[in-house]
């Protein structure tokens, strides 16, 4: 059975007391000591160690790195606002997006950089900001990613410029006098880290096309580890790889590349916890299964039923007890048959039991590894339920809210 992480059976009935279900919670501890893990990134010339804010955007996440020194990556102006309004200095924050900003000059001016994903955006940007530097994101031609869904590399990703069109993109920068001094590739969430390390020399390769390039950002999640049978990433392992790659363009090309890197999956994923309340126990007969109905579900964490992830599932009883264990399938409370927690391993639409502490109504379920691409990447409002609360485990041990619980009348506010 998966076991509890940076929580207690206690705390996890004291955050109900405290909050309410469901709710997130992440802890501080962890996400500090997995930035300070980031920022110690082998490298030969230099690092800027850059938060994916699309895994956990709130504010209160991106304060904790901030402090620590990583900067922030941004999927949209969105992104790039919203950190700002959470104390994010703009220079800090590259936006690298596949939808152009409608505020992009305005951002830009505040002193966001830019990172061009396409030729258009390249001109876009030339036209606004003329005789400048700018970075460009480059499709090296391969890609990994945990799931299929999750690789954004290669022929089948539309991220980026495709390496063959590495010309028509120089020409469109001259022509508007820009200098490309940064270049960014990204191959995929989860990825294979030989693949990654293969695609390092792939982006260095195209980075010596680009004489004017002294920023080389590598993009691409590393593999965590959330269930017990999983290995994660060993990031030392993996920047010892590359560094002597890097030594070797700048004896060969005269040039001290400084790299970045950009994870987010890594950053937070184990930082966090999905705190649940059983709803209902019920079961189809003996040649069928027990389920467990949780009063959360897709609308807090999509990755199950998009992706058929896994995730490590603690029932908790509502008051200190020991208890015998059962198979169960855990759904969510969506009227919707794939809002399932318990899919099979990379398989979506099927289903697979998990030995679990038998449960009763009323009793605690803890979704562990929910600080990743859960409360920013669900399924929002489905059923009309509101968004759940966010806490925060500060150090000492304290819990502090950090995102209200949303009403009803926050969701209907706009209709008109």
């Amino acid at each position: 059975m998966e076991k509890l992480t940076f929580l207690t059976e206690e705390d996890v009935r004291r955050v109900r007391r405290e909050f309410g279900t469901p709710v997130f919670v992440y802890d501080r501890a962890s996400l500090e000591a997995r930035g300070r893990e980031v920022l110690a990134f082998p490298n030969a010339f230099g690092l800027t160690a850059r938060y994916a804010m699309k895994a956990c955007p709130n504010a209160s996440v991106l304060r904790v790195f901030h402090e620590l020194g990583l900067h922030i990556d941004a999927s949209s102006g969105y992104e790039a606002a919203r950190a700002m309004r959470a104390g994010i200095p703009a220079a800090h924050i590259q936006i690298t997006a596949q939808e152009l900003p409608d505020d992009l000059e305005a951002l830009v001016r505040a002193g966001c950089l830019f990172n061009a994903c396409s030729i258009r955006q390249l001109e876009v940007y030339g036209r606004l900001f003329p005789d400048t530097e700018v970075s460009v994101r480059i499709n090296p031609g391969l890609g990994s990613g945990a799931t299929n869904r999750t690789n954004v590399g290669g022929p089948g990703a539309s991220f980026g410029i495709w390496h063959g069109h590495l010309d028509e993109a120089l020409a469109a920068a001259e022509a508007h006098g820009l200098r490309v001094t940064g270049m960014h590739t990204h191959i995929g969430s989860g990825s294979d880290p030989e693949v990654w390390v293969h695609c390092a020399g792939l982006s260095l390769g195209i980075a010596a096309r680009l004489p004017e390039v002294t920023r080389l950002s590598l993009g691409g999640g590393y593999k965590v580890a959330r269930m017990p049978y999983e290995k994660g990433a060993n990031l030392q392992e993996i920047g010892a790889q590359i560094v002597p790659a890097f030594e070797a363009f700048a004896r060969d090309h005269g040039r001290r590349l400084h790299l970045e890197v950009e994870p987010g999956t890594y950053l937070v994923a184990n930082a966090g916890a999905l705190v649940c309340s059983v709803e209902d126990v019920v079961d189809t007969g003996a040649d069928g299964y027990r389920f467990i109905k949780a009063d959360a579900g897709m609308t807090e964490n999509l990755r199950p039923s998009l992706y058929g992830a896994q995730h490590p599932l603690v029932t908790v009883p509502a008051a200190a007890e020991t208890r015998d264990t059962a198979e169960c399938i855990v759904v969510g409370h969506c009227c919707e048959s794939g809002d399932i927690f318990t899919p099979e391993p990379g398989n979506s639409e099927g289903l697979s039991t998990r030995t679990l502490t038998r449960a009763v109504p009323g009793d605690l379920l803890v979704m562990e590894g929910a600080g990743a691409y859960c409360a920013g990447m669900a399924a929002k409002n489905y059923n009309s339920f509101p968004e759940c609360a966010e806490v925060l485990r500060e150090t000492d041990g304290a819990f502090r809210l950090i995102r209200r619980r949303q009403t009803l009348d926050q969701i209907i506010q706009n209709e008109v």
